[in-house]
């Protein structure tokens, strides 16, 4: 019989930031289908998802992907549950209060490719600093973009896999990069971004490789940090065709400030200092082509008889775009026409 490996992906319990944690699991004759997945379980006692006398936890195949890194395999994403069966509270795809697709996403995915040896990104020297920056945001050339081929083979990875990447580049930094992913529909957003996530890891490790999360990796230096930027749009924004409506959605985020913050990632204050592209995290703005505010209208949306979509620009790096997304619905359903 022809046997199928089948990579099961979860996020444990670690605070403040959950990491990926993935084991494989051998089938017979797969369908390849979702609902030929079945539940699987794993030691929450070592993952910080459960005690050891009471270990179980269940994973939940939510979404499935070829793997093309592997023969005959398949990457699963799944969610964490108790031994009952009920969302475990690390369980961040369960917060999300809409199963529609309805809301769009599009999140904009930074992080820093991480030099074990030096401790440092890639790029810079150990014992001292590259140029300032200036050359490396879209950078071409030896001295402007630090690893490329594990960049570009992730890529086309996660092509292969069917992950909707939208298009990547090298960032302000040296050794930083982005990758950007378009979903409808919060839980498919979210999906896509932690296996895209989990294939730039694996695909870093096969290189001796790093990838750093940390919204601000090189403290207080003039170095822009990481962040997530979340592009998002429901039925409402994108058919809003008047100035004041966007701005209804806009003001709807002002009062509930702590709230998004509390779960747009850790750190984040070191990131959302008012410089290096970001606005305070003591503040709340939002304007028209405004990098520097909390909430950018993009041009696109006034081009366009102001319809379209918002950016939230405040999500770090390493926050959950499961929880994220949550937050943001909950926000925008507060908005009527």
């Amino acid at each position: 019989m022809a046997a199928s490996k089948l990579e099961y992906i979860w996020l444990d319990g670690y605070k403040p930031t959950q990491t990926l944690r993935s084991k494989t699991k051998i089938i017979h004759d797969f369908s390849g289908k979702l609902e030929d997945c079945p539940e699987w379980s794993f030691d929450g006692s070592s993952t910080q998802q459960a005690e050891g006398n009471s270990s179980d936890c269940l994973l939940k195949p939510v979404a499935i992907f070829p793997d093309p890194s592997r023969k005959d395999a398949f990457l699963v994403m799944t969610e964490v549950l108790n031994a009952d069966g009920t969302p475990h509270e690390s369980n961040g795809r369960a917060t999300i209060e809409d199963e529609t697709d309805e809301f769009w996403f599009g999140f904009e995915q930074e992080y820093f490719l991480w030099d074990h040896e030096t401790d440092k990104p890639l790029g810079f020297p150990d014992g001292g600093y590259p140029a300032p920056q200036g050359p490396y945001y879209c950078g071409v050339g030896a001295h402007a973009a630090f690893g490329r081929e594990i960049v570009e083979e992730h890529l086309d990875i996660c092509l292969e896999a069917g992950l909707n990447v939208e298009g990547i580049n090298a960032e302000v930094a040296a050794g930083q990069w982005e990758f950007q992913i378009f979903a409808k529909g919060a839980q498919s957003a979210g999906d896509q971004i932690w296996v895209a996530r989990y294939l730039i890891q694996r695909t870093a490790e096969a290189y001796g490789v790093g990838v750093n999360w940390h919204p601000k990796p090189l403290g207080n230096l003039d170095w822009n940090g990481s962040g997530m930027h979340a592009n998002f749009s429901n039925e409402l924004i994108r058919t809003a065709g008047s100035k004041e409506t966007i701005e209804k959605v806009c003001e709807a985020f002002r009062p509930v400030v702590d709230e998004h913050i509390a779960v747009y990632g850790a750190d984040n204050d070191q990131r959302l200092t008012g410089d290096h592209e970001t606005a305070s995290i003591n503040e709340f703005s939002y304007g028209v082509s405004d990098r520097g505010a909390s909430i950018r209208i993009p041009v696109y949306m006034v081009s366009h008889g102001w319809s379209g979509y918002l950016e939230d620009r405040r999500p770090a790096s390493n926050g959950d775009p499961y929880k994220i997304a949550a937050r943001i619905i909950k926000t925008v359903k507060t908005v009527k026409a």
